[in-house]
């Protein structure tokens, strides 16, 4: 996949996954949440689950991303939030 093609793939995955977990981040922290979503969710797609991984901007390719999207910030979520209330 061209990186035009990940980058509107992660827009588009990251501004789902604000919609579903509700979100303060930026326009490109939410884009590159949603390509670092976008290989997460490829990479368990194809490893874990057997099924098709991202392979451009398409329905199935999109599912995959958001969920691995979810996973990325709720990962991030955690390791921001655990280091921001350590220094408090």
């Amino acid at each position: 996949m061209g990186i035009i093609a990940w980058i509107v793939l992660g827009a588009i995955a990251g501004f789902i996954t604000n919609l579903i977990m509700g979100g303060s981040e930026g326009v490109i922290a939410t884009i590159i949440l949603g390509i670092v979503g976008a290989v997460v969710g490829g990479y368990l797609a194809g490893t874990v689950l057997g099924v098709a991984d991202v392979t451009g901007i398409n329905v199935e390719s999109i599912v995959v991303a958001v969920i691995g999207g979810v996973v990325v910030v709720a990962v991030y979520r955690m390791l921001v939030g655990g280091r921001s209330s350590a220094q408090a």
